[in-house]
């Protein structure tokens, strides 16, 4: 089964992100959100992003037309009916993401396969209220989507062979690397990156250097594109917390988060979202 139409549902960052690959790779994609202005937000986001493409020589104007022609806003899930996939990109939330599953999966026909975007959350119990587990599956794409080649195609416990073979072939052709792994707690790379990203936050929290200098010497280091603070206000530290929360409940202590982590959430400063995190983001953009 080829994957030439795609529905992605959420438009925020990891929605239309996730959208801009997969249109920029071939797909002609379909963008929904809650919020129509999100989603006429996302919209612009994806063109100014291929226009800087094009300025950049990544992509030449007739790229950028074509882009635009196969990328299209609904306002409603009947309006994309006719798609052969549909990305799932909403908050880490377990209820709202199995709500999305549950309606896709009454509307849809059969043959569509129905992803759920996590970081962490189990993928068999976003879709276990599905009639039609086997073709559900997990993408867990990294921020931002566009840049970051590595997708975690995670099996739920009734998924397909056939579907997790048509998502791996799938995110190969828009440029992607896709590693497929089990519905395991954390999956690989957040198991791994959460405790780096805690250490980080600990290291700042016990004093033993500045923030721009820890991240510096992760970067100068281990040759890391960001360091663990930089990349915790991007993700965002609510977004953090949650994660680590949840592997301390399932894999024990040595996830448990930094104090430091928590108060700042409860301060909320989250990140770049809101224009404080462990950097000052405010005069940024």
């Amino acid at each position: 089964m080829a994957i030439e139409k795609v529905l992605v549902v959420g438009a925020g960052q990891m929605g239309h992100g996730i959208a801009q690959v997969c249109v920029t790779g071939g797909a002609e994609v379909k963008l929904f959100d809650t919020s129509e202005k999100a989603a006429q937000r996302g919209y612009d986001k994806i063109l100014a992003a291929v226009k800087r493409g094009v300025e950049k020589g990544r992509y030449s104007d007739t790229d950028m037309k074509d882009f635009a022609g196969r990328l299209s806003l609904v306002k409603s899930y009947d309006e994309a009916l006719d798609v052969d996939m549909v990305i799932e990109a909403a908050p880490e939330n377990v209820d709202i993401k199995r709500k999305i599953a549950t309606d896709m999966d009454t509307l849809m026909p059969k043959k569509v396969i129905l992803a759920t975007t996590t970081s962490a959350l189990p993928i068999t119990d976003i879709m276990n209220q599905t009639k039609h587990p086997e073709r559900t599956i997990g993408t867990h794409f990294h921020h931002p989507p566009a840049v970051m080649k590595l997708v975690e195609v995670v099996n739920g416990f009734s998924t397909a062979p056939e579907t997790t073979n048509t998502m791996i072939k799938f995110l190969a052709s828009v440029g992607k690397a896709p590693v497929p792994c089990k519905d395991y707690p954390g999956f690989v790379s957040s198991r791994v990156g959460i405790i780096m990203i805690n250490e980080g936050i600990h290291t700042l929290a016990d004093g033993v250097s500045s923030a721009e200098d820890i991240d510096a010497a992760c970067r100068y280091g281990f040759n890391w594109p960001m360091g663990p603070l930089e990349l915790s206000d991007l993700i965002g530290l609510e977004t953090i917390l949650m994660i680590l929360d949840d592997l301390t409940f399932k894999l024990g202590d040595r996830f448990r988060p930094s104090p430091l982590l928590r108060q700042m959430v409860s301060a909320g400063h989250i990140g770049v979202k809101v224009g404080k995190g462990f950097y000052d983001h405010s005069k940024k953009g």
